[in-house]
């Protein structure tokens, strides 16, 4: 030992308490943390699913997934398989579509061969999910037959014949969510009052329409329906179909038709190629007289979600302005 101390040097202090048991209440709080987030996110979890409707329904076209929201209302989250703008007579189903299909609670569809190409898909689904056809459930003696027991899928254009519609989709939906029937029924009422005042409204505006200049020139053969209820003589190049073509002969036939009567404008489709009223234009400036181009007409589509024709009502109301002016009625 010198000067009296050890030759070994002198012992560490022990590492201090909180520095010991630092890692594991680190390891606490992540674990309470973790514990807090799994809770939190349970709690939004339930609240989302509170807020979910309880019915999740698949319509075809634009213009039945408007049927079914005005009926639904809040109870019913609306999926539209096709677009605006979609031609709904040539639309062929993606392996998307039959699964979207497949998961619904309920499956709309327009009816009457409307859909061509998605008819047995459709058919085949509903063996296995609940699904309603509007038009299939109308009265017969109210529509048009295009051929042996095939009738003209358009009815809609007819405000007083589609306001039937609301009461079929309300009661499918009340077998699906029997809970929100009551509600169902009533706003499907509502609508179809509305559809009634409507109907009246476009009445009033095709009356000033001068009689002599009732002839609505269409792409395609959609509006039979209308014409019958608004006292419109109705022709359309192609078919009730736009799977059908137009020849020459139907060309040229619709060309003496224009001149003969003067028509002073023909109306092309959103949903349909105007090729056939362009060559018609065309057929009748060669005999001298130059028929314009009235407007574009919402036929088997409404028009986009944040456009000025994304309802049925607000598209038979601009339907029925481009008819008017462009025919020289009242403005």
């Amino acid at each position: 030992m010198l000067f009296g101390l050890s030759k070994h040097p002198p012992r560490q202090p022990p590492p201090r308490l909180e520095i010991a048991i630092l890692p594991q209440m680190a390891k606490a709080s992540a674990v309470r943390l973790l514990r807090r987030m799994v809770w939190l996110a349970v709690l939004l979890a339930a609240d989302s699913a509170a807020a979910m409707p309880p019915v999740r329904a698949v319509a075809t076209t634009t213009i039945v997934a408007d049927l079914v929201r005005q009926v639904g209302g809040e109870r019913v989250a609306v999926d539209c398989l096709m677009a605006a703008g979609i031609d709904p007579h040539s639309y062929k189903a993606t392996p998307r579509d039959a699964d979207r299909l497949a998961r619904a609670d309920l499956v709309v569809s327009s009816g009457l061969h409307l859909e061509g190409k998605l008819s047995e898909l459709l058919e085949r689904l509903g063996r296995r999910v609940p699904s309603v056809a509007v038009a299939d459930g109308l009265p017969r003696e109210k529509l048009l037959p295009v051929a042996d027991g095939v009738f003209d899928p358009h009815v809609w254009f007819d405000a007083a014949l589609w306001s039937l519609c609301p009461a079929l989709v309300a009661e499918r939906l009340a077998t699906v969510d029997p809970d929100g029937a009551a509600g169902y029924r009533k706003r499907a009422a509502d609508y179809a009052a509305t559809l009634l005042r409507l109907d009246h409204e476009l009445r009033t505006r095709i009356a000033s329409v001068p009689s002599d200049r009732r002839v609505l020139v269409t792409a395609h053969d959609a509006f039979r329906y209308f014409g019958r209820a608004y006292g419109i003589e109705v022709v359309g190049v192609q078919g009730t179909s736009t799977e059908s073509e137009a020849g020459l002969s139907d060309i040229n036939r619709l060309v003496d038709l224009v001149v003969t009567k003067r028509i002073p404008a023909l109306f092309v489709e959103t949903s349909v190629s105007d090729r056939n009223l362009t060559a018609l234009r065309e057929g009748a400036r060669a005999r001298g007289h130059e028929v314009a181009l009235g407007g574009r007409l919402y036929s088997d589509s409404l028009g986009g979600p944040d456009g000025s024709a994304a309802t049925l009502e607000a598209a038979l109301r601009e339907n029925v302005e481009a008819i008017v002016t462009g025919l020289g009625g009242e403005r």
